[in-house]
């Protein structure tokens, strides 16, 4: 019998771990601050929506596409933001105008930490909060603590169910493997169920978020580019050249000159 007290150990892991995925993402659930309704915003804007979709980096690539598209920002495939046109039409549009420097150029991986980190970004994100459409920090940081707890267990299960076999003379392996069965389909099963109802596009958006993130691809994403870039990011984009512009990280390289 010197399995049970592994299987009790399989158990205990099991609770432990999941309660604690479960009282993170009870907290997601949570009204907004101040008694707020979640359901204020009869809709989502694009920013909006690139944020609960991606967080702060998404907003500012959002912000980048929504220039290039004017032709007052060129994204080279080098990795480099031109500004062509100086004027801005948000806070968001001028934060990437100011971030390209008194020169008008920078490596977009520079733009767009600089947008992400900037005020407007922060503001947009706590009007998100108050709405209660965004997730705080903190309840970001749990879920994602939560997950790993119960991953943790799971494999914690796998290596005592392969000690408990490993013993001479142990009782049945079948009576083995189906006790710790169990607890290993209860973590499992807490992890789909997370998966599926938390966070089915990011651990940016509360449940409220999702709902309107879901109803605004439904009804545009597949009929307006930057709507799709918004909720999917930039693997959305069309053109192969943005992509690439927008994908280069921080390893920019001069651009040619008379490439455009």
């Amino acid at each position: 019998m010197f399995w049970i007290p592994l299987l009790l150990t399989a158990w205990a892991g099991a609770l432990l771990s999941c309660a604690r995925l479960l009282a993170a993402a009870s907290g997601d659930a949570e009204p907004a601050p101040g008694g707020a309704p979640a359901h204020r915003y009869d809709g989502l804007g694009l920013y909006e929506a690139a944020y609960l979709a991606g967080g702060p980096r998404r907003v500012a690539e959002l912000a980048m596409l929504s220039l290039e598209a004017r032709r007052s920002l060129l994204l080279s495939r080098t990795g480099w933001a031109t500004v062509l046109d100086p004027a801005g039409r948000d806070p968001l549009e001028r934060c990437v105008l100011a971030a390209c420097g008194p020169d008008g150029q920078a490596p977009v991986e520079a733009v767009r930490s600089a947008v992400a980190g900037g005020g407007a970004v922060r503001a947009l994100a706590e009007r998100l909060g108050t709405a209660g459409l965004a997730l705080p920090g903190g309840a970001r940081a749990g879920v994602a603590a939560g997950v790993g707890a119960v991953r943790g267990a799971g494999a914690l299960i796998l290596v005592l169910a392969a000690a408990s076999l490993a013993v001479p003379g142990a009782t049945s392996p079948a009576l083995i493997l189906c006790g710790f069965a169990l607890p290993l389909v209860l973590t499992l099963g807490c992890l789909g169920i997370a998966r599926f109802e938390s966070h089915p596009y990011s651990s940016w958006a509360s449940p409220a978020g999702q709902r309107l993130l879901t109803a605004l691809d439904r009804e545009r994403g597949r009929d307006e580019p930057l709507v799709a870039v918004a909720v999917r990011g930039i693997r959305a984009v069309a053109d192969p050249e943005l992509r690439a512009a927008l994908s280069c990280g921080d390893r920019a390289t001069l651009p040619r000159q008379g490439r455009y």
